[in-house]
């Protein structure tokens, strides 16, 4: 199912040149980029996520109680039954983290780093069904996976284009058609941050929507703020020993601004808190409920592996790592811990493998560092005993 090569992904293109002439730049049609693609899910089966409790859905409607009405789920039968034949989207978030062979696709977007990607969307369009056209603030690849659908790209955008007087969805108001193609399961269609884009079902089809991590200037300076705010002390206060007295005591002179700027320039400037904070707010999960510290036994792990069970990553967690001069950081879901160096090759599989067999592991436990973190892991929940099924 996974494209052969990153050629074959991108249409051609090597990932260097994607990087370096598309991403965040342009965007970019590729004819089956994944050959034959076929949906591992129906839309029979997505419509049942969508009943679920746990899982973020939505129903858009073109002709609803008002123009574009949204609707938020969880759904029952009974919403799915009322729906009109045509002219409606069903939306549902974060489908890799509940169906592994969803989950499979990331792996053909390795190329970029896995802590910017964010999820796969997948929505299912009767006839006509759209969401408006739009644009969003990240990257976004569109694989279709099932009928056709007809994307039409437009016009850049800022926060300040004009959008149509709607409480729930930011539907631009101007469109200006500039490329337009219809795609097939396994086209993929790649779109830079801002650009509109309008897409609208020719049939009954279903696109993979793979989006990516792009936090904003605010969350990033509200963010990294409040994690400094934690290690500063009351006595850490504003200080002007050695002033000169003032023109005018009335006045903010560039004196106490230049001190004042001192100050954040030295918290700005602290890189090892920076990396710290951006590795933990990047790993944090989009669902954390859903990896949960889980009990275990002493020398449980050891006789699962031992029984041929192996661990398996939870597919809401978050791994990442830095390495630093003589230390390595390892990020889990919004936390982090400092690691010698020397376990790095443990880390990278850690990180860049979703099952690790028991074979493997067992191989461990005579690295007294390799083996606590393993069992840390699964003991915060970030890794999971694998199934019998599995």
């Amino acid at each position: 199912m996974l494209p052969d090569s990153i050629e074959t992904l991108l249409g051609g293109l090597s990932a260097e040149t994607f990087l370096r002439e598309y991403w965040q730049r342009k965007p970019l049609l590729i004819r089956q980029a994944f050959p034959g693609f076929e949906t591992p899910l129906s839309p029979d089966e997505l419509a049942g996520l969508a009943l679920e409790d746990e899982i973020e859905s939505r129903i858009v409607l073109e002709h609803g109680a008002h123009p574009w009405e949204l609707r938020r789920g969880p759904f029952t039968e009974e919403d799915f039954r009322t729906l009109p034949e045509r002219d409606w989207t069903l939306l549902v978030q974060s489908v890799d983290q509940f169906v592994p062979e969803v989950g499979e696709l990331l792996k053909a977007f390795r190329f970029l780093p896995s802590w910017r990607l964010d999820d796969i969307m997948i929505s299912y369009a009767a006839p006509g069904g759209s969401v408006g056209p739009h644009y969003d603030n990240y990257d976004v690849f569109l694989l279709q996976g099932h009928g056709r659908r007809r994307w039409k790209l437009g016009q850049m955008c800022t926060d300040g284009s004009p959008m149509l007087d709607n409480p729930d969805l930011k539907i631009l108001s101007e469109f200006t058609t500039e490329q337009e193609w219809v795609l097939e399961p396994g086209d993929m269609l790649y779109v830079p941050p801002g650009l509109a884009h309008h897409g609208v079902a020719e049939d009954d089809c279903m696109t993979y929507s793979v989006g990516f991590r792009a936090p904003s200037h605010q969350e990033i300076l509200v963010h990294f703020t409040d994690f400094l705010a934690q290690f500063a002390t009351d006595q850490q206060r504003y200080g002007d020993a050695g002033m000169q007295p003032p023109a005018d005591p009335s006045a903010l002179d560039d004196a106490a601004l230049d001190r004042l700027q001192a100050i954040v320039r030295q918290a700005a400037e602290d890189r090892d808190a920076l990396a710290v904070w951006f590795g933990r707010f990047m790993t944090e999960p989009r669902y954390p409920e859903r990896v949960q510290a889980q009990e275990t036994e002493p020398g449980e792990l050891e006789s699962l592996l031992q029984q041929g069970y192996g661990l398996i990553r939870n597919p809401s967690a978050r791994l990442a790592y830095r390495v630093e001069e003589d230390t390595l950081v390892l990020f889990a879901s919004g936390e982090h811990c400092v690691l010698p160096a020397s376990l790095l090759p443990r880390v990278r599989l850690l990180c860049n493998e979703d099952y690790l067999d028991a074979e493997t592991l067992l191989g461990w436990r005579s690295e007294g560092d390799a083996w606590t973190l393993v069992e840390q892991l699964l003991s915060k929940g970030d890794l999971l005993i694998e199934e019998e099924d599995e």
